[in-house]
């Protein structure tokens, strides 16, 4: 097991290994399918985003609303290649990992390699248990989105699994989970 602490840097991305169990501290950016639309047209654009993605990692997740006395509700992964569209201009701009479930696209994985990144997996059906590892929670962008806003998710020992790697791996090809 891998201890990571956000944001990424160069020497933890060139760590990092297809199968790579690992535990994420530090701040993570949720983004589901209408963030993702909003934070392409502004890149497109050429104007300012309203938080800063260089070195980040984003999580496919819709939070569910926090309980009274809790960070945040259930934080489980969305299927993954619904941004697949939009994740390659995201990875030119400096996002370096991106978590959520499923597989990705051949052209994401090519992006992967091209700009350094890592995409790793949570598991499904799992997000009151993701929740617990959330220390704090707040809305970045697109409060108007409401559980599809984007959310600063503080976390502390993350369980996730490295699916791609900056080498072109794929852990679902490697073990026949394809």
């Amino acid at each position: 097991m891998k201890e990571i602490i956000t944001p990424l840097t160069d020497d933890i991305i060139f760590d990092l290994e297809a199968g790579d169990e690992v535990l994420i501290s530090g701040p993570i950016y949720t983004m589901r399918d209408m963030a993702h639309k909003k934070i392409t047209e502004i890149l497109e654009k050429n104007e300012t985003l309203p938080f800063d993605i260089k070195n980040q990692i984003i999580y496919y997740c819709g939070p569910t609303p926090a309980k009274k006395g809790k960070k945040i509700g259930a934080c489980g992964p969305t299927t993954s290649s619904r941004m697949d569209k939009y994740t390659p201009i995201l990875l030119k701009y400096g996002v370096k990992g991106l978590i959520g479930k499923g597989e990705r696209s051949e052209e994401v994985k090519q992006a992967l390699k091209k700009y350094n990144a890592i995409y790793f997996s949570a598991l499904g059906g799992l997000g009151a248990e993701y929740a617990g590892y959330v220390i704090s929670s707040e809305i970045v962008a697109f409060p108007e989105l409401g559980p599809e806003a984007v959310y600063k998710l503080t976390v502390e020992d993350f369980y996730a699994v490295v699916i791609n790697d900056i080498k072109g791996n794929d852990f679902y090809l490697i073990n026949k989970y394809h």
